[in-house]
């Protein structure tokens, strides 16, 4: 195996390996189970002002460790009704995606990118020459999904590609999900 094959093997074991570690730690924790929708609502209640730093801050690590976003964007909506839960679920998921996809590409890199089969190049060329209106569709429809995070980190996507394609894509998914959790919950 040459050096470049040996780095790319290396970089998405390591990020593999980050993915797994952080699961692990949020079940041996109980953080994953400590992340409800009740408890967020709960905790960003009574913690007054500071309340929607703590959500947002929740939000991210909670991406982290795989804990979907709609439980969260539930937990804004609850807490704060549907316009202005909404905002903040939408910071939260920005925050989340940007703070996921920063510290995954730090650690795996592009890797992606250096892939070569004639299928995965047919994506990855997609993704290259239209990275913001791919990143919005991907976000649209998946919201901030832990598992599209870190795959978007690996792939060949700039920074601010993702992050302007991650804001304009989260608006109307995180738009329907907010009224569809305020009308539920009334």
């Amino acid at each position: 195996m040459d050096a470049a094959r040996r780095r790319l093997v290396l970089r998405l074991l390591a990020v593999a390996l980050l993915a797994i570690a952080l699961v692990v730690i949020g079940h041996v924790t109980g953080v994953t189970a400590n992340l409800s929708t009740e408890k967020i609502h709960g905790l960003a209640v009574r913690s007054g002002s500071w309340g929607a730093v703590i959500y947002i801050g929740l939000f991210a690590v909670g991406l982290f460790v795989y804990v979907p976003a709609l439980v969260f964007v539930a937990a804004g909506v609850l807490a704060w009704g549907h316009v202005y839960g909404g905002l903040l679920a939408y910071a939260g998921a920005f925050v989340g995606a940007i703070t996921s996809f920063t510290v995954v590409r730090a650690i795996g890199g592009r890797p992606l990118g250096e892939l070569r089969g004639a299928r995965v190049r047919k994506i990855l060329d997609g993704i290259e020459r239209r990275p913001i209106l791919t990143v919005a569709l991907l976000r649209t429809f998946l919201l901030s999904a832990p598992a599209l995070n870190y795959a978007l980190a690996l792939s060949p996507v700039g920074w601010r590609s993702h992050a302007a394609g991650t804001a304009l894509g989260l608006v109307p998914s995180v738009a329907v999900t907010s009224v569809f959790f305020g009308v539920l919950f009334g």
